[in-house]
């Protein structure tokens, strides 16, 4: 037999032991570089945006909170925890018990010192986490700016509120968790050491560990004192009544009640302090149970029975004043103090020259959806399939021949996912394809005879009234979709590689970026961290990176106005816009906050939720709770170069100045906006959905009507989609409000009255909304009418039907229902676009324009008919201008945009008398055509299920020539005036019951 070599083991044992502490070594080393490699390179972004210095304070001050708060804790618990050890009894009084501990002792004291410092630190680093999320508290605190308004109740600056109270409630609230852990830390190590004994014949405490409970208890309780003091002032937050703010009951009981406590509670400190000195524990516990008691009873059963007793069999009455509070502080708070509200008594009367005083209006009616024509431009201006739009467009308005046209305009982008697949490669992805080309737009109000987009910019290279690849940047680098990162650059004289636009029979150009848009990625420490970054060795070893390469990422708008302006809410939809020869992505930012005295709070999420944000085609807000809000931040984004430019658009916003106090020289002043830019400037839509949800309730001013709750109104649903509960989005366009002297560009909604859920109410007009604009057209200066919130208010004994109800009259009327079928014939998809609502002709008008998509995968919508309503009649012709003649008694005394559609739209002139017989002609022919129409779809249905494709070729021919007879006599009984649903006159509907 052979021995084995002694120590041997030994050795095997040494080798594992060292291996482990060597893995673990590894191990931190690889996450500290893969986080330093986030930093270095969140740092080079900054840097090369300019905005460096917002990095740098942000998380210098995240750092200072999380660094004090950590040593707060963690300092605390390593002084108690050291104090008690060091007062640990030499001899134990109970030798039974003192055997017990001992064990536990021994066991402990190899790793006593590491577990005394571990505790801390951990401790300490859940803590300073926890406080740095903390920090815009924090700087807010700092750097305070008074409103110069004072609470009603208190009578303090609102900036007490908003920017001292919730920093001091948090310091607070920090120093509880301290003073608790360390206390129990302290307590702890009391007894594991012997200074505190738990026997039968009781509970033994040394000096030391009665020391120490007496000073944690003092601690604790001046700090609930100091709860208490403060949570007299955050009861104007309050949202258990029916308001926001301090009621009736908390300003007669809740907040007397929550001083005395304060009081009561800092007596019992002095108590402790008192005892741990002479050594006597009666007063300080009964006082402690005398202050639970007295918060129990003072604390909730006083003002439970104010509430029962004096408030609640006149509740009206004593919450007037409180109530009165909300309101003020509400409309205050959220911009609607300023609301101007025009009593409308709205005819439903549609007669003859109704439009002529609103012939501009009518005019600018819009008819393109923005929602549904994003396939139209896609099929007719995409080009390539590496090339998309977005689902949704923009609405906004450009000056052609020196009048302003509501325009929908869209970028083309970069769609990665167009490439087929064997064009799938990192190479590709990154470096080849990475910007998209070009600005689309398209006339709002009008559209081709064969219901195609007008377009005013169009084609590649571009061209049209905005510009051409002369006049304007074209490149789209930084938008919506672009891809998570590209890398750009290469030195003067190098062959091109980026994909940049088609060229007809040449082929493909290529193009080399020139902009200063990302960081530099050239030199091999920037290549590394960033293939760390984005977990790439292509990015590190390709070929395709240079020594001037940069690498572009974070590149949608809304991310990078979020990133540079940490402070800011972003509305959830950024647009594009041509300004002084490049296209800019135009970014609304909001500053917010929870602490507006008396003010009623709002959930963002919720509140901006409606049919776009349901399909995904605006993005929602986050889950934040607000009750103030200001469109303080005007930003811009270069398509091109990504740039980022920060204006203070509401430079009155003490918030807004707060911040710039934090990150100064960010922001921008209004005086450096350009001209170009202020023309293309629009009120926001999601501070527009904030502030029509509060009015449906805070149009009331009067306190009592308010408590009645008798005159609420709700936002209609979106009647266009089929999803039920979904609410209908505010839509732009250029109208003129009753007071107004000539139309401006107009954010608008409707209300009708209070919906509830299970409940049943009629769907008629009480309220509508439109929200100023037109900025002007001059550089520095904000247009005087710019943010003006217009209310027109209806009776509410009001016939002027709701959407809902028009869009059931214009679905369920036979004469439209038979000319959609009509429509329909062939497979074909009809839709509805948007429902937009005008207050001209005294009234009130509706409008919907009717889009037609045919089978396939490369169809799209086009505009095949317009409705339009009025009180309780209805028009439907082929052009807006002929619906809306027919409406209006043959004459609406005004010209719609699609006018120059009339004599090719389908549809012969009509003769001024014509006669009844022609009419009944025409009529008989339209019958026979969809007879004959119905009879070949059947047929054709028939050869398909035989398998005869003959004969089912020669039934799609019948139907298609049935189809064009039947459009034909339509025509013809338009022309006569024959009164169906395809003709330009008016079909009466039932008027809508009270």
């Amino acid at each position: 037999m052979t021995s084995r070599p002694e120590g041997r083991p030994t050795a095997i044992r040494r080798r594992r032991g060292a291996l482990i502490p060597t893995l673990v070594i590894v191990a931190v080393l690889a996450v500290g570089f893969v986080l330093f490699s986030q930093l270095y390179t969140d740092i080079l972004w900054y840097r090369q945006l300019g905005y460096v210095e917002v990095f740098l304070r942000q998380n210098f001050t995240r750092a200072l909170v999380f660094l004090i708060a950590a040593l707060l804790m963690g300092g605390a618990i390593y002084g108690v925890m050291r104090a008690a050890y060091g007062a640990r009894p030499v001899y134990a009084p109970d030798p039974s018990s003192h055997d017990t501990m001992s064990r536990y002792q021994e066991q402990l004291e190899p790793m006593r010192r590491i577990v005394m410092a571990a505790v801390p630190i951990v401790f300490g680093l859940f803590a300073g986490a926890a406080a740095a999320s903390q920090w815009q508290k924090a700087a807010l605190f700092f750097n305070q700016e008074g409103f110069g308004v004072q609470d009603p109740l208190f009578h303090l600056d609102i900036s007490f509120y908003v920017m001292t109270l919730p920093f001091l409630g948090a310091i607070v609230g920090f120093l509880l968790g301290v003073v608790v852990i360390a206390g129990i830390a302290g307590l702890l190590t009391h007894y594991l050491y012997g200074s505190i004994r738990i026997s039968e014949s009781g509970i033994y405490m040394a000096r030391a560990a009665q020391l120490h409970l007496a000073i944690s208890a003092a601690a604790l309780l001046l700090l609930i004192a100091a709860n208490f003091w403060l949570d007299r002032y955050s009861s104007v937050f309050s949202s258990s009544g029916r308001v926001s703010g301090a009621l009736f009951t908390d300003v007669n009981a809740v907040i007397p009640t929550k001083a005395i406590l304060a009081i009561a509670a800092a007596i019992v400190a002095v108590l402790f302090i008192v005892a741990a000195v002479i050594g006597r524990w009666r007063l300080p516990l009964i006082g402690t149970a005398m202050l639970v008691i007295t918060a129990i009873l003072a604390g909730g059963v006083y003002p439970w029975v104010i509430q029962q007793v004096q408030v609640r069999p006149s509740e009206q009455g004593a919450e007037a004043p409180y109530i009165e509070r909300n309101i003020n502080s509400t409309r205050a708070a959220y911009g609607l103090d300023k609301v101007e509200v025009q009593p409308y008594k709205a005819t439903t009367d549609a007669t003859q020259g109704a439009l002529r005083q609103d012939a501009q209006t009518a005019a600018s009616i819009r008819l393109l959806d923005p929602t549904l024509v994003s396939p139209t431009f896609q099929q007719l201006e995409q080009y390539r399939p590496y090339y998309q739009f977005a689902p949704s467009l923009n609405v906004d308005r450009y000056t052609v021949d020196g009048k302003t046209q509501d325009t929908v305009v869209a970028v083309r982008e970069l769609n990665s996912r167009g490439l087929s697949p064997s064009q799938q490669s990192w190479y590709n992805n990154h470096i080849v394809y990475t910007h998209g080309y070009g600005v689309v737009a398209a006339y709002g109000n009008t559209a081709t005879v064969d219901g195609k987009p007008v377009f005013m910019e169009s084609g590649i290279p571009s061209t049209g009234v905005l510009g051409n690849d002369e006049s304007y940047q074209p490149r789209i680098y930084f938008g919506e979709y672009s891809p998570d990162y590209s890398i750009v650059g290469a030195a003067a004289g190098s062959q091109p590689r980026e994909q940049d636009k088609p060229q007809g029979g040449a082929g493909e150009s290529q193009y080399t970026f020139t902009g200063n848009g990302g960081p530099n990625v050239g030199g091999f420490f920037n290549k590394l961290m960033y293939a760390m970054k984005f977990q790439s060795t292509d990015l590190l070893f390709s070929d395709g990176v240079n020594a001037n390469s940069q690498i572009l990422y974070d590149r949608n708008p809304r991310d990078r106005v979020q990133k540079v302006a940490p402070y800011l809410t972003v509305d959830g939809n950024a647009y594009p816009a041509v300004i002084d020869g490049r296209v800019k992505w135009i970014v609304d930012g909001y500053t917010t906050s929870q602490y507006y005295p008396y003010s009623q709070q709002q959930q963002l999420q919720a509140v901006t939720a409606d049919s776009q944000t349901a399909a995904g085609r605006a993005t929602q807000l986050p889950q934040a709770t607000v009750n103030y809000i200001r469109n303080s931040v005007k930003a811009t984004v270069d398509a091109y170069d990504g740039s980022v430019t920060l204006y203070a658009w509401d430079d009155q916003d003490p918030v807004l100045k707060a911040w710039e106090k934090v990150f100064p020289s960010t922001v921008k002043p209004i005086s450096d906006m350009s001209a170009g830019f202020i023309s293309h400037v629009r009120y926001p839509e999601d501070l527009f959905k904030v502030q029509r949800e509060l009015l449906t309730r805070y149009h009331v001013t009067d306190p009592k009507d308010f408590y009645q709750n008798n005159d609420v109104w709700s936002v209609p649903n979106d009647p266009t989609v089929k999803a039920s509960g979904v609410k209908q989005p505010p839509y732009y366009m250029t109208l003129q409000m009753p007071d107004q002297k000539s139309p401006a560009f107009q954010l608008t909604s409707s209300f009708i009255p209070q919906t509830v859920e299970g409940g049943s109410s009629r769907e008629v007009m009480y309220g509508y909304l439109a929200a100023d604009s037109d900025a002007g057209n001059k550089a520095g200066v904000k247009g005087a009418e710019y943010g003006k919130l217009r209310l027109l208010q209806l009776p509410t004994d009001t016939l002027v039907p709701g959407p809902g109800q028009v869009q059931n009259k214009f679905n369920s009327d036979p004469n439209v229902s038979q000319a959609l079928n009509l429509l329909r014939q062939g497979a074909s998809e009809v839709l509805n676009g948007n429902l937009l609502t005008l207050p001209v002709g005294g009234g009130l008008l509706y409008v919907q324009p009717v889009y037609v998509k045919s089978t396939g995968a490369t169809s799209y919508p086009t505009l095949q008919r317009v409705l339009v309503a009025f009180g309780d009649k209805i028009g439907f012709a082929p052009t807006l201008d002929k619906a809306l003649d027919g409406l209006f008694g043959g004459n609406s005394g005004a010209k719609a945009g699609d006018s120059g559609n009339n004599s090719s739209a389908g549809a012969p002139t009509p003769s001024p008398q014509p006669s009844s017989g022609t009419a009944q002609t025409a009529q008989a022919d339209l019958q026979a055509a969809l007879k004959d129409a119905s009879q070949a779809i059947k047929d054709g249905q028939a050869a398909l299920a035989a398998g005869n494709f003959a004969a089912y070729g020669e039934a799609q021919q019948k139907l298609s020539s049935a189809v064009q007879r039947a459009m034909d006599a339509e025509a013809k009984v338009a022309a006569a005036g024959g009164g169906t649903s395809g003709s330009s006159t008016a079909s009466p509907t039932p008027t809508p019951s009270k």
